[in-house]
């Protein structure tokens, strides 16, 4: 049903003659007539009762007009909420990552775009690599930021920042402050993170190309209360440096690199809200 014939006969019945209707809306008197007999074709029912002062709307006609009515103003209310999508006045950003990216990453990036985008929400999600890369492509998130390598079936993968692991120790540490080989991390006890995520992966596999065997004491999933856990002496810890505080001890341990790279993951295929989409622009940023 054509929303102009809704309004034709909308008019109609504010100003009790179609060539009064026609005027408000710019049209001729013959454009404006033509417009409610095909309306009156397609409800197949007579909407409007001719007589020496004008017309009126028959009893069909007065339903199709309330209904009419409704119809114009729930159009009206989509177009206003559209237009404030696309000019970022309304919209969610669905977002999620490990706990550097949630902890160290989007913060300040949040922070940043809803100083811009105040009426911006976001939806954040913490979980590993892989449960992020999967809620991607079951589309409850739009973004993700994961660690790569990840299977990649039905994502878009960008890069957006490679990120250095480094080994945080108690400030009285043996350790601290001091340059240590990596053979003197054999038997140390680790405050990792939890098995089977993407960086405790990255982690293990750089030691154990060393021959370094540490003991796993403890895993958690934040990376603040890993480092809460090492001011307390209960460890040492890889952490990435995006996570690292002023006062945190890093320990030098020459010959041990270990980095990755973390990307943003979007579903192949599926447009950006345009909320994501300016979020993403300004990750890239």
């Amino acid at each position: 049903m054509s929303l102009d014939r809704l309004l034709t006969l909308a008019e109609v019945a504010r100003r009790g003659s179609i060539t009064a209707a026609a005027r408000a809306l710019g049209l001729t008197q013959p454009a404006a007539t033509r417009r409610l007999q095909l309306l009156e074709e397609e409800v197949g029912a007579p909407l409007l009762a001719r007589g020496r002062k004008g017309v009126r709307l028959t009893e069909t006609g007065q339903l199709v007009a309330a209904e009419g009515e409704a119809l114009l103003e729930r159009y009206d209310r989509l177009i206003t909420d559209v237009r404030k999508l696309q000019r970022l006045e309304a919209g969610t950003v669905r977002i999620g990552g490990g706990a550097t990216a949630v902890s160290a990453l989007l913060p300040a990036a949040i922070r940043r775009f809803r100083g811009l985008h105040r009426d911006i929400l976001f939806e954040v999600r913490e979980a590993g690599s892989r449960e992020i890369a999967a809620a991607v492509l079951r589309e409850e998130l739009e973004l993700g930021i994961v660690t790569l390598p990840v299977r990649s079936d039905g994502l878009d993968l960008l890069p957006l920042v490679r990120d250095r692991i480094v080994l945080a120790a108690p400030k009285d540490h043996l350790f601290a402050g001091r340059r240590v080989a990596p053979s003197a991390l054999g038997g140390e006890a680790l405050i990792g993170f939890e098995a089977g995520s993407a960086i405790r992966r990255l982690i293990d596999d750089a030691l154990a190309r060393r021959g370094i065997a540490m003991q796993v004491v403890m895993e958690l999933r934040s990376i603040q209360s890993i480092l809460r856990m090492v001011d307390l002496g209960l460890g040492l810890a890889f952490v990435s440096t995006l996570g690292v505080a002023k006062e945190t001890v890093v320990v030098d341990v020459p010959g041990l690199r270990i980095e990755r790279t973390l990307a943003v993951a979007t579903k192949r295929g599926r447009p950006l809200s345009a909320a994501a989409g300016a979020f993403l622009k300004q990750l890239r940023a």
